[in-house]
């Protein structure tokens, strides 16, 4: 079973946590996780890129000069693709770039984002993310404590939305906070370190057993 390093609230180390098989069963299953975050990626794009043809050039109306009799070649309008200022030939217009994944898919990779975290000795469970006022000086002392404070991403996953943990630990650049149940597999994969508390891997488990109960 996997294991992860274990913090009381204070941050004072204890004994090695073990992950929930639910989540953390071993398997690493890289194509799915390609086809995960290929689409995540694309899903992030706006796709509101334009360029104008020949049609939509304002000019271009009138021919430059007549047909024949002036030694040059003949042109119809100013406003063509191999004219300066012209038109644009094949170029982007307005669409969009979203992929549709499989529910079941995304959670396969989901796991194996975790997986390969824990596989990697990056994951680290609190037992409770908890500030009475918002604060950046004692959120960036715990990540101290935990050794964590020099990742260049940090993951902090809490159980449910909390207000004061988002507000302490935003405006530390490399941490992200989010509720463990939004983490996608590719929040988690571009993460170096990941903080998870434990009332939220606990409720994995209990959510495993209600569904095959």
């Amino acid at each position: 079973m996997a294991t992860a390093r274990f913090f009381n609230a204070a941050g004072e180390p204890g004994d090695a946590f073990e992950l929930p098989a639910e989540l953390f069963d071993g398997i690493i299953n890289e194509p799915v996780l390609h086809q995960v975050i290929k689409a995540y990626l694309a899903n992030q794009r706006q796709g509101t890129h334009a360029t104008k043809t020949r049609a939509n050039v304002s000019g271009g109306a009138r021919k430059p000069w007549r047909q024949k009799g002036t030694g040059r070649a003949r042109q119809g309008s100013i406003r063509a693709p191999h004219w300066r200022g012209g038109g644009i030939v094949f170029g982007p217009h307005p669409r969009s770039y979203h992929q549709d994944v499989p529910r079941k898919v995304k959670a396969l990779a989901r796991r194996s984002a975790f997986n390969q975290r824990a596989n990697n000795g990056e994951i680290v469970v609190v037992e409770r993310l908890a500030f009475d006022t918002p604060k950046t000086k004692v959120a960036l002392s715990l990540l101290g404590r935990m050794g964590v404070a020099d990742a260049k991403r940090v993951l902090v996953l809490t159980d449910g939305s909390k207000n004061t943990v988002l507000r302490s630990f935003r405006n530390l650049p490399n941490v992200e906070v989010l509720p463990f149940s939004q983490a996608s597999a590719y929040v988690v994969l571009k993460a170096r370190q990941v903080i998870i508390e434990q009332s939220a891997l606990e409720a994995v488990g209990r959510t495993e057993e209600a569904v095959h109960a």
